[in-house]
């Protein structure tokens, strides 16, 4: 029996900022795809790099499972690999090399090898799987054992006998989910991921996929794997995942990692029914858009079934901006749907973008009265980033010679030219933090001196945040305000 090592490139403490939330996810992709191999009659064993501390203690896995084949399969659930940040890239050639000096073939497969698979050849792999990688690795790893020709294989991209770079026809994507196994969760420490998030006395959710792929045209979204495709595994599939999961591993809380969540019509209700009626409750976090959410019934059908957290979109509080990006959103849209999941006691979250082209003073001061007027309950902000194959990228491309990654999440570079010098919206993510906490400390203030019984540890925390935010929300005030006279000049 051939012997496969997976492994993927996502080291969380190679990115600070992602590390110090203690929030870590199992790699869900790479896990489907090694339950697929083995269901294929293969040996499998994970490397998982998600908590480790370097590259090179794939070294000794390598020298006692001594596999074949190495999978560097990124999770493409994970919307951090989509960005294909430096620090794992550089990792991820690292184990390449690593397994090839082993004697290992190397086949890669990622968000990143997708678009710049020549880089991926150039650094120890064999063949790098374009897009959705599942079959394709199948396909590769059967027709390698069985000395079968690569042409024929979509999807494909690798070195001919001649050293040429040889590329197959693009695959179609998988429609029918459910044809995949249920990944192969037997290969992942699941209470070294839950030490993890304990340590700051947080609930423990684990990751399930019940779709692939977004039909939505934002043009700034990265769309590598699956185009504008949307395809959903059924409501029963996944509940029987959540099943085996919460008899497994004890775990009811959920990160449903869709890019967007129930989109297809009366899968929800579906979803809800089946729970039910297998006596099963948990409660989950979504991603969602605000204008699906206002379709008929779906946030009650949502919270029957255990929502607990939605994270919008929201992107900008200017319309203008919506446009530009092709969102498809109204605010009035945001506006409604967030007061409306609050009323209903549901936690929301924001994803806020600042520095899409052509953004000025005043649309920059909408999100800021956007975010201040709804006050989410989570808020992530970032600044536009160009990923390939998407529109935004197409504009920007020739600014990006310099620098077109970031090294990790919290980089939060500016790689084009805009309004503002880059320094001023790092400063923006920073000032609009300090904005929002204050409101928040002050806002606490008010509920305790109503309802002191309402007394807790985390709301302390907040009130005696604002000896930190206060004053450093003048001095990014002012550093904001000399860049703009600069700017102006």
């Amino acid at each position: 029996m051939k012997k496969i090592l997976f492994t993927h490139s996502y080291f969380y403490k190679f990115d600070p900022k992602q590390w110090r939330m203690k929030q870590p996810f199992p790699p869900l992709m790479t896990i489907i795809a090694a339950a697929l191999m083995r269901e294929s009659g293969y040996e499998v064993e994970l490397f998982d790099t998600c908590l480790r501390d370097s590259e090179i203690e794939i070294i000794p896995i390598l020298q006692t499972f001594k596999p074949d084949y190495v999978v560097v399969f990124d999770d493409g659930f994970n919307y951090l690999t989509k960005m294909c940040l430096t620090n794992m890239r550089e990792a991820a050639f690292e184990m390449q090399k690593l397994a090839k000096r082993e004697g290992a073939t190397v086949v890669t497969c990622s968000s990143d090898s997708t678009d710049h698979f020549e880089k991926y050849l150039a650094h120890g792999a064999d063949f790098v799987i374009k897009g959705e990688g599942e079959i394709t690795l199948k396909e590769l790893l059967i027709a390698i054992d069985h000395k079968h020709p690569l042409e024929d294989i979509k999807g494909l991209t690798f070195l001919n006998k001649e050293k040429n770079i040889k590329e197959t026809v693009r695959r179609p994507v998988l429609s029918d989910l459910d044809t995949l196994p249920l990944p192969a969760w037997d290969l992942i420490d699941v209470e070294s991921y839950r030490s993890v998030w304990k340590e700051k006395n947080q609930n423990f959710y684990l990751n399930v996929a019940t779709t692939r792929g977004c039909p939505y045209k934002c043009n700034w979204c990265a769309k590598p794997i699956y185009g504008q495709r949307y395809n959903s595994r059924s409501p029963e599939r996944v509940v029987d995942e959540i099943e085996f999961l919460q008899r497994k591993f004890d775990v009811d809380h959920f990160w449903m990692c869709d890019d967007i969540f129930g989109l297809k019509p009366g899968w929800v209700q579906s979803f809800d029914q089946d729970l039910k009626r297998r006596g099963i409750k948990i409660k989950y976090k979504i991603q969602t858009r605000a204008d699906l959410l206002l379709e008929e019934n779906n946030i009650d059908v949502l919270l029957s079934s255990g929502l607990d957290e939605a994270w919008m979109g929201a992107e900008s509080g200017s319309q203008a901006i919506l446009d530009a990006m092709d969102k498809g959103t109204k605010i009035s849209q945001i506006e409604t749907s967030t007061r409306i999941l609050k009323n209903k006691g549901v936690k929301v979250g924001f994803f806020i973008q600042f520095g899409y082209l052509g953004e000025n003073k005043q649309d920059i001061q909408k999100t800021f009265d956007l975010v201040l007027r709804l006050m989410p309950d989570h808020l992530g902000i970032s600044v536009s980033y160009p990923l390939p194959g998407t529109k935004f990228y197409d504009r920007v491309k020739e600014e990006l010679k310099q620098k077109a990654n970031w090294t990790n999440s919290d980089d939060l570079d500016l790689m084009f030219g805009n309004t503002y010098p880059r320094k001023y919206y790092k400063l923006l993510h920073r000032y609009l933090h300090n904005r929002y906490n204050i409101k928040r400390g002050f806002l606490t203030v008010g509920s305790l001196l109503k309802k002191p019984q309402s007394f807790s540890l985390r709301k302390i925390k907040r009130i005696l945040s604002l000896g930190l935010h206060v004053p450093r929300a003048w001095v990014n005030h002012l550093r904001l305000y000399r860049l703009e006279k600069l700017v102006n000049s």
